[in-house]
């Protein structure tokens, strides 16, 4: 919008507005303008949160430190989809479809997070929509998401093709057969495309949900995760760092950087308020929301695979629980002494505020190794 209005409009009136033309430049006033909309907005949604006693409840099986915790406002990822979503449209080109996807994305998985942690507050228990309620939910949001990429195809604005990390010439197709020869196969040609984005949004989505589960945990995470899509990002969408990469380069993906910019501005300054003692909790709206803008994006710019590394702690958590739950259904036996793996921790005497600084600085080591990966190739 402001895009429009100072740079396609009003520039050769007013001839300093053309800075507006600079990605870098936008992208900097998106994070500071998330930054300043978290902040300033904060206490007045913490403030509603009260007023409407929209508190957290806390499952009894937990460690029973966090059961001081209940009551403590939830739903303020609402306030992290506000900080996100205002600044992109402000700062970004509207006219570019990839900046629409994003934000289409992130809004559709807060929608299904306010739904579930709604559900848990009328219910007034730590119960909200079912798993396969919210599976369907999501796997039909990242269906939509393929679908809206295959779209960009058709114009050359996108490519189905992986890029593989520390592999140049290996980039495999995720479309089957020749569209040319059999044009009435499409269905099936894409499916395989149309499941792997759906399996990589959904999961990053979950991911970031079993994360949060410690004051500040998630969110710190989301900032050096969205720190590190800032920078693929920029690189994806400039020619002279793509070339020089050797990374398939798309020029219009560059709009993206404000989003990515844009959501980490809104991650520090919710990290405010998040930071323990926690004086407010994301909820599902937020974490699913983080989670689902972070596997697009990275579906978005082709780095799918790289995606475990960028968020390496959020992997690492969803694992944790996939193989506890494996494991007690085979051998009736438990690998850690609770999951997510925080907990384990927790459990282990470790404090939370020492849990959290460690994770992060993982985190950082994790997102660096995944930014060097684009040189080791």
């Amino acid at each position: 919008m402001l895009y429009w209005l100072l740079f396609l409009k009003l520039q050769h009136y007013v001839p300093p507005f053309r800075i507006f033309r600079y990605l870098t430049f936008r992208t900097a006033f998106a994070s500071l303008t998330a930054l300043f909309t978290a902040l300033i907005v904060g206490p007045l949604v913490i403030a509603r949160l009260r007023e409407f006693q929209i508190g957290q409840y806390i499952r009894e099986e937990g460690p029973k430190a966090h059961q001081k915790k209940a009551g403590t406002p939830t739903m303020g990822g609402l306030l992290i989809v506000i900080a996100i979503v205002v600044p992109t449209l402000l700062w970004a080109d509207l006219s570019n479809r990839f900046v629409w996807i994003a934000v289409g994305a992130t809004v559709a998985f807060a929608a299904i997070g306010f739904s579930d942690d709604y559900t848990k507050v009328a219910n007034r228990r730590n119960l909200g929509l079912t798993a396969r309620q919210k599976l369907a939910l999501q796997f039909a949001t990242g269906v939509l998401v393929a679908i809206a990429l295959i779209a960009m195809q058709t114009y050359g604005m996108y490519s189905t093709k992986l890029i593989v990390p520390f592999f140049k010439q290996f980039r495999p197709d995720l479309v089957i057969g020749t569209l040319e020869r059999n044009p009435h196969l499409w269905p099936l040609a894409f499916l395989p495309f149309i499941a792997f984005v759906a399996l990589v949004v959904v999961g990053s989505s979950n991911a970031v949900n079993l994360t949060d589960g410690l004051d500040g945990l998630a969110i710190g995470c989301t900032v050096i995760a969205a720190g590190a899509l800032t920078v693929l990002t920029y690189v994806s969408g400039h020619a002279t760092f793509a070339t020089y990469l050797e990374l398939q380069r798309m020029p219009q993906i560059g709009e993206l950087t404000i989003f990515c910019g844009a959501m980490v501005g809104s991650a520090i300054g919710f990290l405010w308020y998040n930071a323990h003692p926690a004086e407010v909790f994301m909820g599902d709206v937020g974490s699913l929301a983080l989670g689902g803008a972070i596997g697009t994006v990275a579906v978005m710019i082709k780095q799918e695979l790289l995606l475990p590394f960028i968020g390496g702690v959020f992997v690492i958590e969803a694992l944790s629980v996939m193989l506890q739950v494996g494991s007690y259904k085979l051998r009736k036996k438990r690998i850690f002494k609770m999951a997510p793996i925080h907990h384990h921790f927790e459990l282990m005497g470790w404090s939370e505020s020492k849990i959290i600084v460690r994770f992060w600085i993982a985190s950082l080591v994790f997102a660096l190794f995944a930014l060097t990966t684009l040189k080791l190739r």
